[in-house]
């Protein structure tokens, strides 16, 4: 009997897979290669860079390392069209641009063992170059003195091509465009955009209530609208309140801790929710040496105690902020700095968690349960009222059309006044802006004033009266919701408010200021010290031979000098009250030793006291109680107003025909008086160092009354009536008016 087809298949399969084996065994192992360099970049980028999210938190990072005070994002599709993060820190030096994106390139550390007391958020080094690897980055920076910026857009860790100049605000801003282009499976598995802004602004409002000595924004492009606003503000709680919202803050509670023992030294602060608090997940703010991380050993132990004390509140709120020694902790555990590896994290975990233990039972015993009145609103808001959202509320794509014509396009709440693109605020969250701005006024307002109330004297109570009563209400509706847009010249300041442009007089508005600043806070002003302190009676003089021009008469020396000899008695004979009220101190000998800090951050031009201290000599009527506390209020806002320098301005034409006059000036004295080649050499020496200090002198005066002046108008200055028509405030331009002549063209 012969054998069939199906007896003969199998053992014919069997001999294949044989002869197939025995082929495969005899290929020799495969080669090791070294991979090129350009691989090995782009598998290390997409191991730091892993999502949008990761990309924001190291540009975040860097902006705090450059100790900057305002960091606004924009973001595009999810961050991956665009990301773009500005800020207003030291900035990037020029000579540092064409490694800036290059790997293990960084200012934060040289040597290894630095890793054990590093500070900074960075410290590797990779996270720009891993960006240039995965997308297209654009930067452009300005260093404090420089006169414009540079921008400079990188790929591959490397310059596309040299810096060009270009104008530039205080800061840097880096901009990362088509994120993951290169990366077809990770762009896959990131489409959907929602999620991953979502994380984008989940990641800022935590930067945001710790850091709360800096104000953070983010947008998302082409929306009205911030997501998350903040204001740089004393109070943590008011810093969560504006973040999370008010139902958040309000069932918060504050809890500590300090261990100095040999096995486990740690400080620990924070809120944590209590008994009333309830929602559907759990949030965990957690900083480790202000570093933002996870530490899920912490966070079950957290919740272990809440899910044991208080059953249905155990999705809680909770913001940690713990600070060890740096040689207890490392901080190069992780690609991304997610986490960091902590010495006797054991013992540490086990007093947080007591003390989170024993501050929920204190508080289930205090539990309170609060009335629900009627109001008339929609049923959506009664809804978003009784559920407790821990993300910030993301801004709807649905708006009210607005006529082109009548479009604000600038955000008066932004505390770093650049102009915005489309900025329109709209009601949804009105009421909780309002409310967060007023808690940040009477934080400042209570941090600047301990003592609101006046002393006892009805002089300066009538005073302030007449400020008050003297206060125009629609020009202060311009001053609290202007947007401050840059200076037109030496004095005059662009202002916009809603579709109207203004001028205004920085140098009137800044009298007053003082002026209301010095009466408001009277007896509370803190002081100003002068290293070495000045004689009123050299002061007198060199203020009287400024206003005469016949000083080289001996006469009128003797006079001067009858003059400043009157003039420092008297007001050594008023030292006293001068201290007391206003803070300015003249010692024993006849010297000014401190003035008052009038605004926080803003020190007067020394050059101009000489004026000051013979104006009060001279025009303060000190026989009357009045009229003397006014006229010290008026001499001290003169002498504190933000004039121009006394230095001609080197960005204007007539500014450097000063110095160009004044360097053939000295080239011909050199010539008479010396070898010519000496003779050029001091002089480029000596002009070099006058225009670098006129250069920064008008620097520092366009950056106070940007970040000083301006957000204190907006919280103090109450404009009197007259300013509406002295030319203080001038409307130049209106976009009704505009949009009507554009058409008639």
């Amino acid at each position: 009997m012969e054998p069939s087809a199906s007896d003969t298949q199998p053992s014919s399969t069997l001999m294949d897979i044989e002869l197939q084996h025995q082929h495969h065994s005899r290929e020799p192992p495969p080669k090791i290669h070294r991979l090129s360099e350009s691989v090995v970049n782009r598998i290390a980028a997409g191991e730091v860079i892993q999502r949008p999210a990761a990309a924001v938190k190291e540009l975040i990072e860097n902006s705090l390392d450059a100790a900057s005070t305002s960091i606004n994002l924009l973001v595009k599709d999810g961050g991956l069209k665009l990301i773009q993060v500005s800020d207003d820190g030291h900035g990037i030096r020029y000579e540092d641009l064409p490694i800036l994106c290059e790997r293990h390139t960084t200012s934060k550390l040289s040597a290894f063992e630095d890793l054990t007391r590093i500070k900074s958020m960075g410290f590797r080094g990779e996270a720009l170059a891993s960006m240039t690897y995965v997308g297209h980055v654009t930067v452009t920076t300005i260093t404090e003195g420089q006169l414009h910026g540079y921008r400079v857009s990188y790929r591959d860790g490397a310059m596309e091509h040299e810096p060009r100049a270009c104008a530039a605000v205080k800061g840097t801003q880096i901009m990362v465009e088509n994120l993951f282009y290169n990366m077809t499976a990770r762009k896959k598995t990131l489409q959907n955009s929602a999620d991953d802004y979502s994380k984008i602004v989940d990641l800022v409002s935590r930067f945001a209530i710790h850091h709360i000595n800096v104000s953070f924004s983010c947008r998302k492009h082409g929306a009205t609208r911030a997501d998350v606003q903040t204001v740089a503000t004393s109070s943590r709680l008011d810093a969560i309140r504006s973040v999370y919202g008010a139902s958040v803050a309000r069932n918060l509670m504050k809890f500590e801790a300090l261990d100095d023992s040999s096995t486990s030294v740690f400080e620990m602060h924070g809120f944590m929710s209590n008994a009333n608090y309830a929602a559907k997940k759990v949030t965990m703010v957690l900083f480790i040496n202000d570093r933002l991380v996870e530490w899920s050993a912490l966070k079950r132990a957290i919740e272990i105690v809440y899910a044991t004390t208080l059953p249905k509140a155990s999705k809680p709120f909770v913001y940690i902020s713990i600070v060890l020694p740096p040689e207890n902790i490392d901080v190069n555990v992780h690609p991304t700095k997610r986490e960091v590896s902590v010495l006797n994290q054991e013992a540490i975990i086990e007093q947080i968690q007591s003390v989170v233990e024993s501050r929920l039972r204190s508080s289930d015993e205090a539990r309170t349960f609060q009335d629900q009145t009627a109001r008339q609103s929609s049923s959506s808001q009664i809804n978003t009222s009784t559920e407790a959202n821990l993300s910030p509320t993301l801004t709807g794509s649905r708006s009210q059309k607005v006529p082109e014509h009548k479009m604000v396009r600038t955000d008066s709440l932004d505390p770093a006044g650049r102009l915005h693109a489309y900025i329109q605020t709209k009601l949804d969250g009105h009421f909780e802006t309002i409310d967060s701005l007023n808690a940040v006024r009477t934080s400042v307002r209570q941090r600047r004033n301990p003592n609101s109330s006046l002393e006892d004297l009805t002089t300066v109570h009538e005073l302030v009266d007449e400020i008050n009563k003297n206060c125009d209400p629609g020009m202060l509706d311009i001053v609290r919701h202007c947007t401050y847009i840059g200076m037109a010249d030496d004095v005059l300041a662009v202002l916009q408010y809603n579709t109207h442009l203004y001028l205004a007089n920085v140098v009137n508005l800044s009298k007053e200021l003082m002026y209301q600043q010095v009466l408001s806070r009277f007896q509370q002003l803190n002081a100003i010290s002068i290293s070495d302190p000045l004689p009123l009676k050299d002061l007198i003089i060199l203020a009287l031979k400024e206003d005469d021009l016949d000083s080289e008469c001996n006469d009128n020396d003797d006079l001067k000098e009858k003059i400043a000899e009157m003039n420092t008695e008297l007001l050594k004979q008023k030292a006293l009250m001068l201290e007391e009220y206003f803070s300015i101190n003249i010692d024993k000998h006849g010297n000014i030793a401190r003035l008052p800090a009038i605004l926080d951050q803003y020190t007067p031009d020394m050059d101009r006291i000489p004026e000051f201290v013979l104006c009060l000599g001279n025009d303060v009527d000190w026989d009357d109680e009045k009229n003397c506390m006014q006229g010290v209020s008026v001499a001290l806002a003169n002498f504190y107003a933000m004039h121009p320098p006394m230095l001609p301005n080197p960005s204007s034409e007539e500014g450097l025909l000063f110095y160009k006059k004044r360097k053939v000036i000295d080239n011909r004295i050199e010539e008479n008086a010396c070898d010519s080649t000496g003779g050029d050499v001091v002089n480029n020496k000596v002009e070099h160092e006058l225009l670098a200090e006129a250069t920064t002198e008008w620097a520092q005066r366009e950056w106070t009354i940007q970040h000083v002046l301006f957000p204190s108008m907006r919280l103090f200055f109450k404009p009197p009536v007259s300013m509406a028509t002295n030319g203080t405030f001038v409307k130049v331009a209106s976009l009704e008016r505009l949009y009507k002549i554009f058409e008639r063209c």
